[in-house]
């Protein structure tokens, strides 16, 4: 299952010395798969507790910093009732745990990985590359697919937190396994909190809630069974909801704020309430709206985030609330995909404080006036499948390898804005396309005014079959960063290209200039 495709060269790492890395690939469907679980086997959606990740504290703090300690490492639970399923875990939990950081407090995470020297099935070497999703991190922070870190090394990541508060994720962006690598375990929530968002009355504390969704297959022994069909995508017959299949949710008549994050490697969703009723959507992947939306379905790409309120208050004790699912074009269906999970109202008492969703959240919002006539330059990407390899503009990650990791899309200027025009032109895929760096602002979608869910700052872009959206953003930072659609086997495979931030003044920094580090004995 492991297929040896080329050779990257690694400069500047380890004391400037050259590392050789060999670009493994993984593949599922030209080789023998193990026995699907059958659906006998699997739970019955709504019969299993919903339960939240835990919560990351900083293993010490000082007057600027917050340090956390993340390991990367196996993780052998019970997800299946009476299986037991490998995973790879940020801190033996699937998903990691949520780290929560006051805007403008700066975090360095120690990203350990521990993980095997080879993975015990698929036989490739999972090296890792942490991702903080939405960060306008450093270039040698950020994550680039091609800094890795080895079973036996760690890498300091740095993050300032000065974006607004928001919804935003980690996850392994390590090159060539990033859908491996995320399908086995390794994503969680991070989220930036600041004092206007609290001010707001929104609901807060128990009534603040992550939910990730994602979906996997099992074999008949308990194992996920990885099938990228022929690169195209993973996609699982059970719902997973913070680890848990189907789960249901016991909640007060109360208004709830959802952090909901599409974690899935491949599988998009159109999410709805079975009682017909309205959610309001409060913030986007870049944090608050300038104002609500009331919406009855949305659709959910892999790696959005979206921030919903759904007010129970309207049900009577002992009303179930199922969120349900009318899947989008070129996902997988399976039996029970179309249920996500359940709420089921109960009539305890409860604090009636920070129970309001009011009508203005963010109207000052800076990447939502932009304008047009703002751009000084415009740029089309062309994501599309050529020879088995999935592109943008015709060229792929390879491409930039072989380069020495000189090949750019794009070099904008610091300080300017720019509009971008994203062209999916397939009616076999749709591609949610993730630009590091930067949040923009959507301004169409073939011609037409984006979804209202839509309307608030994003950093991840829905582009459905034949579909072509323009963006706006502003570029703040230097260095190289990446592009690239974030089904995670198409970015495997290989649609992932970079642009270069510069200025005139400043020396632009290499992403692959912080080495990791080799653990030593008997240490951390």
């Amino acid at each position: 299952m492991d297929v040896s495709r080329r050779t990257a060269l690694k400069v500047g790492v380890f004391g400037g010395a050259a590392l050789l890395l060999p670009l493994e690939r993984t593949v599922g469907a030209s080789t023998a798969l193990p026995p699907r679980m059958p659906s006998s086997s699997l739970p019955v959606p709504f019969t299993i507790p919903f339960a939240r990740p835990p919560v990351l504290y900083p293993v010490r703090t000082d007057s600027t910093t917050d340090f956390y300690r993340v390991v990367m490492a196996p993780l052998r639970t019970e997800v299946i009732p009476g299986f037991q399923t490998n995973f790879f875990a940020y801190n033996q939990s699937v998903p990691g745990p949520t780290i929560r950081v006051k805007r403008g407090r700066q975090t360095v995470v120690r990203m350990i990985n521990q993980l095997p020297a080879k993975h015990p099935v698929l036989n490739y070497t999972p090296w890792t590359s942490v991702h903080l999703h939405g960060s306008p991190s450093a270039p040698q922070f950020d994550g680039y697919a091609s800094d890795v870190t080895n079973p036996g090394q760690f890498k300091d990541y740095y993050y300032p937190n000065t974006q607004p508060g928001r919804t935003i994720w980690y996850h392994d962006h390590g090159v060539s396994h990033t859908a491996e690598n995320v399908y086995m375990g390794l994503a969680a929530q991070y989220h930036v909190v600041d004092p206007m968002e609290d001010s707001l009355g929104l609901p807060r504390g128990e009534f603040e809630v992550p939910l990730t969704i994602s979906d996997a297959m099992f074999t008949t022994d308990g194992s996920l069974l990885v099938d990228n069909h022929d690169g195209s995508g993973i996609y699982g017959d059970v719902i997973l909801v913070n680890g848990r299949p189907w789960p249901a949710m016991k909640v007060k008549r109360r208004k709830y704020r959802f952090r909901v994050l599409n974690g899935s490697v491949s599988r998009s969703y159109n999410l709805f309430l079975d009682s017909g009723d309205q959610f309001k959507v409060i913030a986007t992947d870049g944090g608050l709206m300038p104002r609500p939306m009331s919406v009855s379905s949305m659709r959910q790409g892999m790696a959005e985030r979206y921030d919903i309120v759904i007010d129970f208050s309207k049900y009577p004790a002992g009303r179930r609330v199922v969120l349900g699912n009318r899947s989008p074009k070129n996902n997988i269906g399976y039996p029970n995909v179309d249920k996500i999970m359940a709420f089921d109202v109960i009539g305890d008492g409860f604090d009636p404080s920070n129970n309001s969703v009011p009508d203005v959240l963010n109207p000052d919002d800076p990447v939502m006036a932009l304008k047009v006539a703002d751009a000084v330059q415009t740029r089309t990407f062309d994501f599309g499948r050529s020879h088995g390899q999935f592109t943008i503009n015709g060229h792929t990650w390879e491409d930039v390898v072989k380069s020495g990791f000189t090949r750019i899309e794009a070099n904008p200027r610091h300080g300017d804005t720019e509009l971008w025009v994203i062209n999916n032109l397939s009616g076999g895929w749709f591609h949610p396309v993730h630009i590091h760096l930067v949040d923009f602002k959507i301004v169409d979608r073939n011609g037409k005014p984006p979804f209202a869910y839509e309307n608030g700052p994003k950093d991840v872009v829905y582009v459905g079959e034949n579909e072509s959206v323009r963006l706006l953003m502003k570029f703040e930072g230097r260095g190289k960063y990446m592009m690239h659609c974030h089904n995670t086997v198409h970015e495997d495979h290989d649609m992932m290209a970079q642009f270069q931030v510069f200025d005139d003044t400043t020396p632009s920094i290499d992403p692959l200039s912080d080495p990791c580090t080799t653990l030593p004995d008997g240490q951390l």
